[in-house]
């Protein structure tokens, strides 16, 4: 079933509740079905959508799936690569006019390719996935049982909507009857102001520690972090159970969905209806969440096995059933050195800890006698490289020690909020902006 038909069932039940909070204003379920229902789109297709307002973003991404029609969601920046890429049957770049009643083309199904969303990080060529509507919406109940979410919470989404992660919790949320609350791309980090008045919040791991400072006087109401997009260090975990916080983290990828779920910081289990394997070091999943591929035969890390396992590389321990999954990175990025293969973020994992780095991304660097040495760039205020280089001795094996040190300030970021590993492999390689070599 399409999600503007749940909302349409929401505006009859509650009319009056708040649905949507965004950057120009409010809008109640009976007005949120309003605004989706008198602005129909004809025929169906892969409908392309380039809006600045959150909410006038998710009414045309409602009336696209009311239609048939399958929405992708592109900033700005993208629009002109994703068009000139992916075959966009309708290009939407102002809010919808209102054009009467609502007209249904057809009766949507849940194995229609529904939703599309671009992946993150991708550099080059835009690489969209596609899936059905089953494949996002029939995991909506296992979300909000995990996380406790309901009709009556307040749930801030404070990352754009290109992303899939905050798609989803969005898409989520108004699903559920909640009030969703959305900044808009232009807020910076997690706004203390709405914070405060949610009950939920979907943050990505870096973000986590801005939302407890700014519940550090009291007075906020949030009771749960759904954390997903990159692994949550424990520390995270702790700092939010001593604010009274819930942790749900996951573990996923946009081609995927959820993969696993760690809901008690017991360590990641498998999402609901989700089969696991590790497979030479590499995880494999099977699971009615999984998308059905790329669009316009992009390439990419997705990996299928023809008996509906699929993967994209991540690297993991050895797992039986029953034993949490450990992860350990991205195959794609793993770094060959001298004969050795090196995880990025088994590194990171060791820098992290090091006290004034707030952030590390972790590459391989040209060499010519070793292929590629290990570098790292460090986000904040990191001590000088004899004390980096005396915490890499002490907890790195001799082919992880990064060989390369630099500083910035701040590491460029996907709209996820992750660390761009590739915008910041090309600084290095041109001498970018804002990079300090540490000698």
């Amino acid at each position: 079933m399409p999600v503007a038909l749940v909302i349409r069932r929401h505006a009859a039940e509650r009319p009056h509740h708040p649905a949507l909070c965004g950057p120009g204003g409010s809008l109640t379920y009976a007005e949120l079905w309003h605004e989706v229902s008198s602005r129909p789109l004809d025929g169906r297709g892969l409908v392309a959508i380039t809006l600045s307002d959150p909410v006038d973003q998710l009414v045309a991404v409602l009336a696209a799936d009311l239609a048939g029609a399958t929405p992708l969601l592109c900033d700005e920046d993208q629009r002109a690569r994703v068009i000139a890429a992916i075959p966009v049957d309708r290009h939407i770049d102002a809010p919808l006019p209102a054009a009467g009643s609502l007209r249904m083309t057809g009766e949507p199904a849940d194995d229609d390719p529904a939703w599309a969303c671009l992946t993150s990080g991708s550099t080059g060529r835009p690489r969209a996935v596609v899936r059905t509507r089953a494949s996002w919406t029939g995991s909506f109940p296992h979300l909000s049982a995990l996380a406790g979410i309901g009709p009556d919470d307040v749930v801030l989404v404070p990352g754009p909507l290109v992303s899939s992660l905050y798609a989803f919790a969005a898409v989520h949320a108004l699903a559920t009857g909640a009030t969703l609350v959305l900044p808009g791309r232009r807020a910076a980090g997690v706004p203390a102001g709405q914070l405060r008045r949610a009950t939920v919040v979907h943050v990505v791991p870096h973000l986590l520690p801005a939302v407890l400072d700014a519940l550090a006087d009291g007075g906020g109401r949030l009771r749960t972090a759904v954390v997903g997009g990159a692994a949550l260090p424990p520390q995270a975990r702790d700092a939010a159970a001593r604010a009274g916080v819930r942790v749900v983290s996951y573990y996923g990828a946009t081609e995927m969905s959820f993969v696993a779920v760690d809901a008690d910081g017991t360590g990641l289990r498998p999402f609901p209806e989700v089969e696991i394997q590790v497979r030479d070091g590499e995880v494999w999943a099977r699971s009615p969440w999984l998308a059905q591929g790329y669009l316009a035969g992009a390439a990419g890390p997705l990996k299928t096995d023809g008996a509906g396992w699929m993967s994209v590389g991540d690297l993991a321990e050895p797992y039986l059933p029953g034993e949490p999954l450990r992860l350990r990175g991205r195959g794609d990025g793993a770094i060959q050195t001298g004969g050795a293969t090196v995880v990025p973020e088994d590194v990171e994992a060791v820098l992290r800890r090091v006290p004034g780095v707030t952030d590390v991304v972790v590459v391989g660097s040209p060499h010519p006698l070793l292929g590629s040495v290990v570098t790292a760039v460090l986000e904040g205020s990191p001590p000088a490289r004899a004390a980096l280089d005396a915490v890499a001795r002490e907890g790195l094996d001799p082919a992880q020690r990064p060989r390369r040190w630099y500083a910035m300030g701040d590491l460029p970021r996907t709209p996820t909020g992750k660390p761009a590993r590739g915008v910041v492999t090309a600084r290095l390689a041109g001498d970018g902006p804002g990079l300090r070599r540490l000698v």
